[in-house]
């Protein structure tokens, strides 16, 4: 093999869409996410549905990926947990069934607590939501089986944020990195997006474990001193288990859905 094609070979395995898993960390595509259905008893009428990490069928905390088809709307139903919601694509609605629709956009973010009757209907073109929970197993159940655990629902449309910048957040240093706190405090579990400006060429680090989900825009994604460079777009993930750095270039403002086990830092 000479010279040139050395470098060729080298320069296509540097950069890849194939899934990059570690002990440490891990790193999953758009074009390698693995479908099936969210509720197979409902066959070709069911969204369809793609763990990111954990396993939605067995009692554990689960990050998931959700597709509904335009003009998708369920039936009155509840859930045995509570999960959070955040729109990626299209236009969501998540109600009490009796409820005028309102519809969120990407960039949107909800809560549905477990026991409280309610529906989903989607709007959009393609519809796609990123859902995550605490513990499962994540099961439809009749609205007949409704309960009150004592939480209420939130819905803030994507126009509704606060953005914090470097101002407000201590530990971000750089000025034009912008965050939106969810769920959680800054020192402990958290959620939040993140926004990174147009041409952001840095890293997002963090102490003690952190999960990821691309909302909206493109970036390139490297970890720590790997080589492997993996092109993320809308509903890839990226994920690491200890202490390390995430190195991120973005060529057009991109939003990230950040499940942090305490602060990270965005330079």
């Amino acid at each position: 093999m000479n010279k040139l094609k050395r470098a060729v070979l080298a320069l296509a395995m540097s950069f890849t869409a194939l899934p990059s898993m570690g002990n440490d960390h891990s790193v999953i595509a758009m074009e390698n996410i693995e479908w099936g259905l969210l509720n197979p008893l409902r066959g070709d009428a069911s969204p369809r549905a793609a763990d990111l990490w954990g396993d939605r069928t067995k009692d554990m905390a689960t990050g998931m990926l959700v597709k509904f088809k335009k003009g998708f709307s369920s039936p009155p139903h509840i859930h045995n947990i509570t999960y959070r919601g955040v729109v990626i694509e299209g236009l969501m609605h998540n109600d009490d069934p009796m409820a005028e629709k309102m519809w969120l956009p990407s960039g949107s973010f909800w809560t549905q607590p477990a026991g409280e009757s309610h529906i989903t209907a989607a709007d959009g073109q393609d519809n796609l939501i990123y859902l995550e929970i605490n513990s499962g197993p994540y099961l439809v159940l009749s609205a007949e089986k409704a309960f009150d655990n004592g939480e209420r629902p939130i819905n803030v449309d994507e126009r509704n944020l606060i953005w914090l910048d470097a101002k407000d957040v201590k530990w971000f240093d750089n000025s034009k990195v912008q965050i939106a706190y969810l769920w959680g405090k800054s020192h402990s579990a958290n959620g939040s997006f993140i926004k990174l400006p147009a041409g952001f060429k840095g890293t997002i680090q963090n102490t003690d474990g952190l999960k990821a989900v691309v909302v909206r825009g493109a970036a390139t994604h490297q970890w720590a001193n790997e080589k492997t460079k993996t092109e993320l777009l809308p509903s890839s993930f990226f994920s690491s288990k200890v202490k390390g750095v995430h190195k991120i270039n973005v060529e057009t403002e991109t939003v990230l859905y950040i499940n942090s086990n305490g602060r990270y830092r965005a330079e």
